[in-house]
This record gives structure tokens, C-alpha cells and sequence, in this order.
């Protein structure tokens, strides 16, 4: 199904998901601060997952261009 560049682009995609949301990186957003009048460690959860979920929308619905379909 996914060949080439793609799924080198998601397998990266998901590797960079799961070190973000590993301990080492997250444990950097756990601090007692206000962003935005909201707790700084959910907000910047919500951020990095909408970033992963619309990274996942830009390679698959744009694609690379080397799929037939």
C-alpha cells in the first residue's frame, strides 16, 4: 500500500510521537505556569498532538506523489 517516501515520512512521524510523548520530553512541560491563562502541561499536550494529527493529514492526503491511485 504505502511505498518509498512515504512511509519513511510516517515511520518518522511516529517515532517523533512517541519520544515526545515519552517521559525525558514531557517531564520538560510539567511546571507550575499559566500559558495563556491555561495550565502550561495540558496545553502544551493539546498542541503537540494537534501538530502530530495535522503533520498525519499532510502526508496523507498530500502524499509525495509516487503512489497510483
Amino acid at each position: 500500500m504505502f511505498k518509498g517516501l512515504l512511509s519513511q515520512r510516517l515511520l518518522a512521524l511516529a517515532a517523533a510521537g512517541a519520544l515526545l510523548f515519552n517521559f525525558p520530553l514531557l517531564a520538560l512541560w510539567d511546571r507550575d505556569v499559566l500559558a495563556f491563562g491555561l495550565p502550561l502541561f495540558p496545553a502544551a499536550l493539546f498542541i503537540v498532538w494537534a501538530l502530530l494529527v495535522l503533520l498525519l493529514a499532510l502526508l496523507v492526503e498530500g502524499g509525495d506523489g509516487d503512489q497510483d491511485g
